[in-house]
């Protein structure tokens, strides 16, 4: 094996150097190209929660470029799983390997083939496949060579693998931020919080005090109050706001996986289990975990969360390796904490542990001066985002709002505005109909004023409905495009594709339909 330290330890520098395996692989195969007869090249990239192998890299025939994932499913994934991870090279024409592995060769592999496994302690990565045009060009003392390469070439991959993880990371951590903002309307998160300054004085200075410490915050109010708004406000003027911002809702994941999900688990803890997983401390460390609903998790699961606010340890489900991060806490609820500790559903311990700075968040009612400029911030972002004419309340309209009690807070006016100007068209903001009563149709005298009959107000899924279509027609079906339905309405098509799926509509129907009066 010495023989091959030069040529070993050149694949190594590239590897090194080029993190990226296309950019890496052509001078890589260069190199093997010396000392095996190859026409073709690929790696196979292996995902074994999704069961598929996708084209990492292919030098040959084609040019190079990352292919479609090739589905493995049942006992060819059981087989393929163990080849992986076998140290050793697999040759032959490729009909035979084939026959061999299932699911490994996609389906325009020919010719004589010589392939091996990629893994990396224990974790099968994929495959390196190496093709030639001849019948018989690879021999036994070709084999060697093809297994010392398999370190490098796994390690190059993993490599790959990983930066494309956080490269995925990152742009869902920036969706996720861009659709923030465009919930709130705002072009920087530390653009002031629309009563900032009004109803929620208080709370800001708290967030402002609370921020610069690493403490544990406990956000309580009522749902749709704003609570995760808040939160990013600790985290964006906090010393960790370089860092990752992470929100999970405690209460949407099943209590068998809660565990998972927070604190990861490592391959074959359990059935599914095909690879390791980080959880949500170990992806958060260095910036901040939302815990949002924090009071809906099981008695075991409150055990493991007291020991990693305590010390910052924690081990993955079916681990033995004891981990640290540092994260900083902020959980939210909109229950009695202290009752369930009273009641046994909390623990006290970890109540005291969270409950360090607690932030009160009042409801929408208990802050009515600051429902007009919330209002016509949420009217200016719902035209923009329906592709309307802006249209703000009146100052009756206002009025209303104001005297509404709002038991969905800040979420339901959200949505309550969005409907008024779906309703109003562009033309105005039908609030009245929004919210429920219209005052235009005089009640009797002698009877007190009566709302709207139920028939009379629309489900908004039919507002919706002909709304999409008068844009279709418009397009004549079109989707995309700067003349299409998508541009019109002012959403990303994915989104309009989405929204005309779960409502039943068919753009094909609207092809050729002239355009609907004004």
């Amino acid at each position: 094996m010495t023989h091959f330290t030069p040529l070993l330890l050149e694949i190594w520098r590239l590897g090194a150097i080029r993190r990226r395996l296309d950019e890496a692989i052509p001078g890589i195969a260069e190199v093997i190209r010396r000392r095996l007869p190859f026409d073709r090249l690929l790696i196979l990239s292996l995902d074994p929660e999704r069961a598929c192998l996708r084209t990492a890299a292919r030098i040959g025939g084609d040019a190079m470029c990352r292919g479609e994932p090739m589905p493995v499913s049942g006992l060819a994934r059981d087989t393929l799983l163990r080849w992986c991870l076998t140290e050793g090279s697999t040759r032959g024409p490729a009909e035979t390997i084939g026959q061999a592995v299932p699911g490994l060769l996609p389906a325009d592999w020919r010719g004589d083939t010589l392939a091996t496994g990629l893994a990396i302690e224990d974790e099968p990565l994929g495959a390196l496949i190496l093709g030639a045009d001849l019948p018989g060009t690879f021999q036994p003392e070709h084999e060697p060579l093809t297994i010392a390469l398999r370190e490098p070439i796994a390690v190059t991959l993993r490599n790959d693998q990983q930066l494309r993880e956080l490269i995925t990371l990152r742009e869902a951590a920036e969706a996720d931020r861009r659709s923030l903002l465009s919930r709130l309307g705002r072009q920087d998160i530390a653009d002031t919080l629309i009563g900032a300054g009004s109803g929620l004085k208080e709370v800001m200075r708290g967030v402002e005090l609370v921020a610069r410490s690493n403490a544990p915050v406990l956000i309580l109010g009522e749902t749709g109050s704003g609570k995760e708004v808040i939160a990013r406000a600790i985290h964006a003027g906090s010393e960790r706001s370089s860092g990752p911002f992470l929100r999970v809702n405690c209460g949407a994941i099943p209590a068998e996986l809660v565990d998972s999900e927070l604190f990861g688990h490592e391959r074959g803890s359990f059935t599914g289990a095909a690879t390791r997983r980080q959880g949500w401390f170990e992806r958060a460390d260095g910036g901040t975990l939302f815990l949002d609903e924090i009071g809906e998790l099981t008695p075991a699961v409150q055990v493991r969360l007291l020991r990693i606010l305590q010390d910052g340890t924690f081990q993955r489900v079916g681990g033995q390796q004891e981990l640290r991060v540092e994260v900083r806490v902020v959980a939210a609820t909109h229950r009695d904490l202290r009752a369930m500790v009273q009641d046994g559903h909390f623990r006290e311990d970890l109540w005291y542990r969270i409950n360090v700075f607690p932030i009160q968040l009042p409801a929408l009612r208990e802050r009515p001066q600051d429902i007009p400029a919330m209002a016509t911030h949420f009217a200016l972002r719902a035209a923009e985002r329906l592709g309307l004419t802006p249209r703000l309340p009146t100052p009756e309209q206002t009025g209303r709002l104001i005297d509404y009690p709002w038991p969905g807070n800040v979420r339901e006016l959200a949505a309550v505005i969005e409907r008024a100007a779906i309703l109003g068209d562009g033309r105005s903001l039908a609030i009245e109909r929004a919210l429920g009563t219209d005052p235009i149709s005089p009640a009797p005298a002698a009877r007190a004023p009566s709302p709207v009959p139920a028939m009379e107000i629309e489900p908004l899924a039919t507002i919706n409905r002909r709304h999409i279509e008068r844009a279709l027609i418009k397009t004549f079906g079109r989707i995309e495009g700067p003349f299409g339905a998508a541009r019109l309405l002012g959403i990303n098509p994915e989104t309009l594709r989405g929204r005309m799926r779960k409502l039943g509509i068919d753009p094909r129907g609207f092809r050729g339909r002239a355009s609907a009066p004004q």
